[in-house]
Order: C-alpha cells, then structure tokens, then sequence
C-alpha cells in the first residue's frame, strides 16, 4: 500500500516543483523586460525611435499625451508595448504585455 501511495503523490510533487520553476523564470524574464524599458524613462522619442523604430500605432490617451504602440508576435503571442509620451516629446511610461 505505501508503494502505491508514493505512486500516486510522486507525479504531484513533480508538478508542483515544475510550476514553481515556470513561474520563477517568468518573473525573471519580466524583470528583465522591465529593466530594458526602464531606460526609455526621460529621453526623448527620438531615442525611442532609434531602438524601437516607428510605432505600429499612436494615439492620445484621456490627458492629451501620446502614446506610442509597438507589437510584435512570437510563437503566436502577440508582445504590445506601449510609450506615454508628454508635451515635451520625452517618454515619461511605458507598459507591456505578453513580451518575453
């Protein structure tokens, strides 16, 4: 019987150790996301242009900025990152989504 029982919880354990290396390696490749993102902060759109190329899109948001939307899709994903970009043409936010 106790063989039986290690049979049945060992595949549970695995799972669950698998999961917690999926999720640490997606927050490593969020972090890392973020990190490079991070460095648009305070610079100019035409620094933003030179790494990120023209936008797929732009529009204004609800306070007038500009937002600048680049989307690329890997394995069927698509990554959205978006730009806030203020009066003076500087990049003052950005978000993504599924980028990795």
């Amino acid at each position: 019987m106790k063989i039986f029982n290690f049979f049945l919880i060992a595949p549970f354990l695995v799972l669950l150790s698998s999961c917690e290396t999926v999720e640490k390696k997606s927050q490593k490749i969020l972090k890392e996301e973020e990190k490079k993102l991070e460095k648009f902060i305070g610079q100019p759109i035409t620094e933003l242009k030179i790494v990120m190329g023209n936008p797929d899109d732009q529009m204004k948001n609800d306070k007038g900025m500009t937002i600048f939307i680049y989307k690329k899709k890997k394995y069927g994903i698509t990554c959205t990152r978006s730009f806030e970009i203020n009066e003076g043409d500087t990049v003052i936010g950005f978000t993504s989504k599924g980028c990795f």
